[in-house]
C-alpha cells in the first residue's frame, strides 16, 4: 500500500484523483478550502485543512508520505491580471514549500499538475519539447516556475517527477471555466449569453475522469528522473460551439453577443491543442474527445 499526499484533494481535480486511490492506498489530503469544498473530500482519506503558505503547520503532515500529488494551486487564469501576487504566493511559494517539506522528511516522488499555459503561442499541436516557452499569463509563468524549481529539486536531492501540462479539464464538480460561465449567465439571463471575445477560439478539452487515467498510467510506466507529459484530447472545440450546445441542452435560443477580439481576456490562448503522441507511444489509449468531454460536462453540471 502506497501513503499518497494530495494538495488541493478538495478541489475539482483533487478530490477525483483522491477518489481514485482511496480504495488501495493511504491518502491524506491538504486543503484550505479557499476554492475547494470539504464535501468533494473522500471519508475514507486523512484530511488536514491547512494552508500550504504556513509551513510550520504542514512539515509533519508529511512523514511517512511516500509520493506527494501536488494539485493545489489558483486556477483562475483570468484573475492573474488583476491580482498578480496570489499566483506568486499560491502557486510558486506554495511548490516550493511542498518540496522543502518532501526533503526535510525524506520523501522522493512527486506528481505535480502544471497547464498548457505554459507554453504561450505554440504551434499546434504542440509537443512536450517545444520550446522556447514563453507564457502569456501570469499563471502560465506561474506554473513554469514550479516546473523549474521541481526539476532542480530532482536533480540537486535525488527526487523524482512526473510533471503533467493540462488541456482544458473540464467535468462533474468543476466550477470555473467556460461552460460552468456560460450556465450561470443563461440561468441569470436566458435570452443573451455574452461570450468573451470573438467566439473562435479553439481549444482542447478533455473530461476529467480521463484526466487521471492519463496521470495515473504516466505514473505507472514512465521512470525517468523528470517525466513531462501532456494530458489533453487530439481535437479542440471553439467557444461558440460551445455556446450552442450549452444553450441547446438548456432548450434556450440566447442571443450571443460577443465582447470581441481574439482573446477573451489578457493572458488568454486563443489557439490550444497539446500532442499527446508521447503517452499515447507509451501505451495509453485515449476514450474522449473534446467534443465528447464538453457534451458529457453540459449533462453532469444540468444533472440531466
Amino acid at each position: 500500500m502506497t501513503n499518497y499526499l494530495v494538495t488541493g484533494g478538495a478541489g475539482f481535480i483533487g478530490s477525483h484523483l483522491v477518489d481514485r486511490l482511496v480504495n488501495e492506498n493511504e491518502i491524506t489530503v491538504i486543503d484550505n478550502l479557499s476554492s475547494g469544498k470539504k464535501e468533494y473530500i473522500n471519508p475514507k482519506a486523512n484530511f488536514y485543512e491547512k494552508d500550504l503558505l504556513k509551513f510550520n503547520d504542514i512539515l509533519d503532515i508529511f512523514d511517512g508520505i511516500n509520493t506527494v500529488l501536488h494539485v493545489a494551486a489558483n486556477p483562475d487564469v483570468k484573475l492573474s491580471a488583476v491580482d498578480t501576487k496570489t499566483y506568486f504566493d499560491q502557486n510558486i511559494v506554495a511548490t516550493y514549500n511542498v518540496l522543502e517539506a518532501m526533503r526535510k522528511k525524506d520523501v522522493s516522488k512527486i506528481v505535480f499538475t502544471s497547464s498548457s499555459t505554459i507554453y504561450g503561442r505554440a504551434p499546434m499541436p504542440t509537443p512536450e519539447d517545444y520550446g522556447p516557452l514563453i507564457p502569456e499569463s501570469i499563471y502560465g509563468a506561474s506554473k513554469l516556475a514550479c516546473e523549474g524549481l521541481i526539476s532542480s529539486y530532482c536533480h540537486t536531492f535525488g527526487f523524482k517527477s512526473w510533471i503533467f501540462r493540462f488541456a482544458n479539464i473540464i467535468g462533474e464538480r468543476s466550477n470555473h471555466g467556460v461552460i460552468p460561465d456560460f450556465i450561470e449567465k443563461l440561468k441569470t439571463n436566458p435570452k443573451e449569453l455574452e461570450i468573451l471575445g470573438d467566439g473562435k477560439q479553439l481549444k482542447s478539452y478533455l473530461y476529467v475522469g480521463e484526466c487521471i487515467d492519463q496521470i495515473l498510467f504516466a505514473f505507472n510506466n514512465s521512470q525517468d528522473r523528470v517525466n513531462i507529459f501532456n494530458v489533453g484530447s487530439q481535437d479542440h472545440v471553439s467557444v461558440s460551439k460551445i455556446a450552442e450546445l450549452v444553450s441547446n441542452k438548456m432548450r434556450l435560443i440566447p442571443k450571443f453577443i460577443f465582447t470581441g477580439g481574439e482573446i477573451g481576456w489578457k493572458g488568454d490562448i486563443p489557439r490550444m491543442l497539446l500532442d499527446i503522441d508521447k503517452l499515447i507511444k507509451l501505451g495509453y489509449a485515449t476514450k474522449y474527445n473534446s467534443y465528447d468531454s464538453v457534451k458529457k460536462t453540459i449533462r453532469e453540471l444540468l444533472h440531466d
